[in-house]
């Protein structure tokens, strides 16, 4: 799947909201560079962290609930 459909259908789980997408796949690309497990299949494919987060949203595996901290 090319990037422009996976950010399109990242952009729905959030509500096509950009600041949400950025912030969501902003904070899960630093846990996943911290060694948090990747929710998602990637076969042979080799990507980074940010392109991991987004792909995570996409398929609706992370959402904006999921990063904000609990008080």
């Amino acid at each position: 799947m090319r990037t422009e459909q996976i950010t399109a259908k990242a952009l729905k789980q959030v509500g096509d909201d950009r600041y949400k997408l950025a912030l969501v796949v902003s904070k899960r690309a630093e846990a996943i560079a911290n060694g948090a497990d990747v929710l998602v299949e990637l076969g042979n494919e080799k990507l980074k962290p940010a392109d991991i987060a987004l792909l995570e949203v996409a398929e609706g595996k992370i959402g904006l609930d999921a990063i904000v901290e609990k008080k």
